[in-house]
């Protein structure tokens, strides 16, 4: 009870370790990228129960219950699906060994600690998922805004009735611009791929 109250203390939980881009070949998330889809990886924490593989696509959290234990967890979040929010970075304190980044991923709240001589590494990851939390709730925006634009144009066309064409027919030009309108929107603000933040802030 004591060891377990004094590793608490200290920080000597569940620690991670940035793992060097030159080592990713070796880690269990490298099997589950979707490589096919040129994703790849840009940032990865493990330790001795888990790992948080960070793509330009998604994080791959392979969650295990123990670190004694062989047994594991894969969770898939992709970034435009589970927006990033309540991200936080604790430095160490003077008697801590660790530093802590948190955040919610969707609805999923997750805290990551990292050994605090790699403080300067988690600083740039922290920087990348605000990046990527501003480009999301953007995306959000243009695309309600998007949205809002359609409905108006829908009404207006609709006050207005055209000449020599039948109710059938208007109907389904105006289902066709719809569909038409809503996939170009759709398609580009749901962006994907996050390559360029990470590569703006990931310097590993």
């Amino acid at each position: 009870m004591f060891k377990k109250l004094a590793a608490e203390a200290l920080g000597l939980g569940d620690i991670g370790k940035i793992i060097p881009s030159q080592d990713y070949d070796k880690v269990d998330s490298d099997d589950y990228i979707l490589s096919e889809d040129n994703e790849k990886i840009f940032f990865l924490i493990k330790s001795k129960r888990d790992e948080y593989c960070f793509t330009n696509r998604a994080l791959i959290h392979i969650d295990g219950a123990s670190a004694l234990d062989k047994k594991r967890i894969l969770r898939r979040y992709e970034y435009y699906q589970f927006p990033f929010s309540n991200i936080a970075l604790q430095t160490a304190g003077t008697i801590d060994l660790d530093v802590e980044i948190s955040f919610h991923i969707g609805n999923i709240p997750l805290m990551i600690s990292v050994s605090k001589g790699q403080i300067d590494q988690l600083k740039d990851l922290y920087k990348a998922l605000l990046a990527i939390q501003q480009e999301v709730h953007h995306n959000q925006s243009l695309l309600g805004f998007s949205a809002d634009s359609l409905q108006k144009a829908i009404t207006t066309v609709a006050a207005g009735k055209q000449e020599n064409v039948s109710k059938s027919q208007e109907l389904q030009n105006v289902n066709e611009y719809i569909f038409s309108w809503t996939k170009r929107s759709f398609d580009q603000y749901n962006q994907k791929d996050f390559s360029a933040i990470f590569e703006k802030y990931i310097n590993n």
